[in-house]
């Protein structure tokens, strides 16, 4: 584990490198480590590998939204070590939702380090038909208004670049305006809920300790132009976006 790659996530960010051989690294940056490249052949209209040629099958759905997951942290994971991660399919399932069909898709996650398992993950995915111009836009849950910690973030075409490029994350609405606008439906660039998720593990273990457990879930998209709110009141964080509207909720486990 490259302490190279935790060093720039954490420049990218914005806080200081601290991180060297040896070092405990912060929780879920581990996102930055284990890519999977395919071949321009393997991949689909949205950048990502295609499904079906892997552990994923194919869920007939062109339109695929990390909706959140959870984490358990056995052990700190450690800079400058290897590590390995076993990957398995735990659900794929097609539902029908008010919007039309859906697929949903749980992976986990098991990364090994010095023989030991250090971090377990369960990773939500949500594969969906293209939006109909003419349905009206889903409505976002309001956000809570009574943290007790909270910090104003933003998030310009910058960093989305270099957390992509950081996560090996070819997901176009990220990074292509035209493709997230005209094929997705998105008024600008989606902010990745992966990030969100990092910046509020990041706040949970500075204001109430070292996390044993987190679980997140993403209930609006945040577009790159909009300032958002960290938002944290005990164990509970969320993500408060323009208009008062929540985009992500959250639960942190200190040990």
């Amino acid at each position: 584990m490259d302490p190279a790659r935790a060093v720039a996530l954490q420049l990218a960010l914005g806080l200081m490198a601290t991180i060297d051989a040896g070092t405990p690294l912060p929780p879920f940056f581990h996102q930055v480590y284990f890519w999977t490249p395919v071949p321009p052949a393997g991949l689909g209209r949205d950048g990502h590998p295609k499904t079906g040629g892997g552990i994923i099958p194919d869920m007939g759905l062109p339109r695929r939204m990390w909706a959140g997951g959870r984490l358990r942290f056995d052990a700190p994971l450690l800079a400058g070590e290897r590590a390995e991660r076993i990957t398995c399919l735990e659900r794929a399932e097609r539902k029908r939702g008010r919007s039309g069909p859906l697929a949903f898709v749980t992976l986990r996650h098991e990364i090994f380090q010095r023989g030991r398992c250090c971090v377990t993950e369960w990773q939500d995915l949500v594969y969906r038909q293209d939006p109909d111009p003419q349905a009206p836009r889903p409505v976002a849950p309001p956000a809570r208004t009574d943290e007790t910690d909270s910090r104003q973030v933003r998030h310009d075409t910058t960093l989305l670049f270099r957390y992509s490029a950081l996560t090996f994350n070819g997901h176009r609405i990220h990074y292509d305006q035209d493709y997230a606008r005209r094929v997705e439906g998105y008024e600008g660039l989606v902010v990745h809920g992966p990030l969100l998720a990092q910046r509020l593990m990041l706040m949970a273990e500075e204001v109430i300790g070292p996390l044993a457990e987190f679980s997140f879930r993403a209930t609006a998209p945040l577009m790159h132009f909009e300032p958002a709110e960290l938002c944290l009141r005990g164990n509970d964080l969320w993500v408060r976006g323009p208009g008062g509207r929540q985009c992500m909720s959250a639960r942190a486990v200190v040990r």
